[in-house]
């Protein structure tokens, strides 16, 4: 009998993002990213070795990959489809335990089950849609290997013909390299896992059976559409039926981001690409937009059944659904009538129909900031440090504030700050360094809460100069100066690591759910690994879409090895993967939605 083991041994734990050394290599790549992406974009040479043709690939019939297992043909022996399943999941690539849960739930459907015990819906999609954000932090070789191909391996290492096929479009972290590691694993007619990846471009179009299509966009880390790949859209839209309809997936949710983020910057945020995509070039087509890049499923709609979602659970730590708020999104103003119909009435604007977690549940984990310093330890590492930097700039020297007390001190402290450049200079430094973390979309914010956070610090820093002065006058005054001062040294240190984290929880708490900020900060310090999510889209044999939004509420933490041999090798130890509906499945007609399961 084979001995249980938590995880394989390879397996990568979430990513500290409070980490400092993370904290410093992903600034780096970012800063050199956003350089670069300004001046070279990938997408045009893309453009140019693409091989011609056909502008799309076409799932209306069945495929088979050929005896070189680099490229799929139609199936001529098995003909046209009339329905199919299609998986979607973005941010992947984080921890072993939740990336591997969400690839174990895409691949096995069958061996998942409800909260009840029953069978979850649908089947292993002929396709699987992958939205962005493929792996953490940064994008490598390294890190698409252990965080991403290695757990998809260990679900679905294997399949037989008719094999499953991935597509995927980048995030802005597949981006952190140019694009090259992205490159290597999705396009190139290679295989992830028991995956065909046949995709010669970082955006896609797929012809689906009932006259549904499914486009992948890429806007690299601007919100950008290139020329090139909107001529290959138009092709793909010349290709369309008057009456063909499409799911649109892009790496960020725009309209939320145009919601929270255009009062401030409305050049970057803001839905003029979707825009322009749906009206110029597709002409009203669109009827569900789907994005990742959230780490939760939010979905608004609007009257007419046009779906927006927001799905971005597949492994990444999660991200709050309680706030910033945007429950009702401003209308696109791109609803098509199917012919012969004439306008009714019903409400443009696109409403939060469902959450998950709901806003209680995200309101009540961000609590978890409260234990700040024991879930971001090396972050308190960081922290004692700079206190004890700063408490040394200003602080008064050992013997001299041992014969002071109460207002003495902190008087002494006053004037040495005044007296000192340096010391000013520092404390400035720290405030403003604070400042700089504080929510940058909002200049007052920034200001007003950046400032107290700052000021909270050195008076913080200052107070445990106190207590460390007050501690060796009354323990250690009979002991050597260097004595003193070490003892000193460790009470700062210490006070450091715990007060200084725990104001940053404090403040990351308030932030979030009293005035709405800092929603990333105050979840990547959580790491919550649980309440992942994907989708499974199904093309019905009426001409419906069907999108089943799933979602996995207890990431398991520990897997039994069933043998390099088996399919899954990693089951879980307590037993079945409890994969629940997030929702009652949302449908979508080609015309206008009834949606009745949904009360739309």
């Amino acid at each position: 009998m084979k001995k249980p083991a938590n995880r394989p041994e390879n397996a990568k734990p979430k990513v500290a993002w409070y980490d400092p050394c993370q904290l410093m290599k992903t600034g780096m790549e970012v800063m050199v990213s956003t350089v670069i992406g300004r001046h070279s974009d990938h997408r045009i040479i893309e453009a140019v070795i693409a091989p011609k043709g056909a502008p799309f690939r076409d799932y209306t019939y069945f495929h088979h990959v050929g005896e070189d297992y680099k490229d799929s043909e139609k199936d001529s022996e098995r003909g046209e489809r009339d329905e199919i399943w299609v998986d979607y999941v973005a941010d992947t690539g984080d921890g072993w335990n939740a990336t591997y849960a969400v690839a174990y739930a895409i691949a096995h459907p069958e061996r998942c089950v409800n909260s009840l015990g029953e069978l979850a819906p649908g089947q292993r999609g002929t396709l699987l849609i992958m939205g962005g954000d493929q792996v953490y932090p940064t994008a490598s070789r390294k890190d698409y290997k252990d965080r991403l191909i290695t757990p998809y391996e260990a679900a679905l290492k294997r399949t037989d013909d008719e094999h499953p096929q991935v597509l995927a479009i980048p995030g802005n972290h597949d981006w952190y390299d140019s694009l090259v590691s992205f490159t290597r694993v999705f396009i190139g007619k290679e295989w992830l896992a028991g995956w065909f990846a046949p995709q010669d471009r970082s955006y896609f179009a797929c012809k689906l059976p009932q006259g549904w299509w499914l486009l992948g966009i890429d806007t690299q880390l601007g919100a950008d559409l290139d020329g090139p790949q909107v001529e290959y859209f138009e092709s793909v839209a010349n290709a369309m039926g008057p009456d063909d309809r499409v799911v649109l997936c892009c790496a960020e949710p725009q309209w939320i981001l145009e919601k929270l983020y255009s009062s401030y910057d409305k050049e970057v945020y803001n839905e003029s690409n979707l825009h322009y995509l749906n009206k110029k070039v597709l002409h009203g087509r669109v009827r569900a937009y789907v994005a990742g890049d959230l780490h939760h499923y939010r979905r608004h709609a609007n009257g007419f059944g046009v779906q927006k979602i927001t799905c971005g659970g597949g492994g990444a730590f999660l991200h709050p659904t309680h706030a910033p708020k945007a429950r009702v999104l401003a209308s696109d103003g791109a609803i098509t009538m199917p012919k012969g119909r004439r306008r009714v009435a019903a409400k443009e604007e696109y409403e939060q129909r469902a959450a998950y977690p709901d806003e209680a549940t995200s309101r009540w984990i961000t609590r978890r900031n409260l234990l700040f310093p024991f879930l971001n330890p090396w972050f308190g590492v960081l922290v004692a440090c700079l206190y004890f930097i700063t408490a040394w700039m200003f602080m008064l020297p050992t013997g001299r504030s041992e014969a002071l007390c109460g207002s003495d001190y902190f008087s002494g402290v006053l004037t040495n700050l005044i007296d000192r450049p340096a010391a000013s200079f520092w404390a400035l430094l720290v405030v403003a360094s604070v400042a700089f973390f504080t929510d940058t979309h909002s200049p007052i914010y920034r200001r007003v809460a950046g400032t107290l956070h700052g000021l909270s610090h050195l008076l913080t820093i200052i107070l445990l100069g106190w207590a460390a002065t007050m501690l060796v006058r009354c323990y250690a005054g009979n002991l050597d100066l260097a004595l003193q001062f070490l003892i000193k040294a460790a009470v700062i240190l210490l006070g450091g690591w715990f007060l200084g984290s725990m104001i940053m929880g404090i403040y990351l708490l308030i932030s979030l759910n009293v005035f709405g900020r800092h929603y990333n900060e105050a979840f990547s310090s959580l790491g919550v690994e649980d309440y992942k999510c994907f989708m499974r889209f199904h093309v019905d044999t009426q001409g419906d879409l069907t999108i089943h939004p799933m979602g996995i509420k207890r990431v398991p933490t520990k897997w039994k090895d069933e043998g390099e041999h088996a399919v899954p090798r990693w089951e879980p130890l307590n037993g079945k993967l409890i994969v629940d509906p997030i929702e009652a499945p949302i449908r979508v007609t080609k015309g206008l939605s009834q949606s009745a399961s949904n009360k739309i």
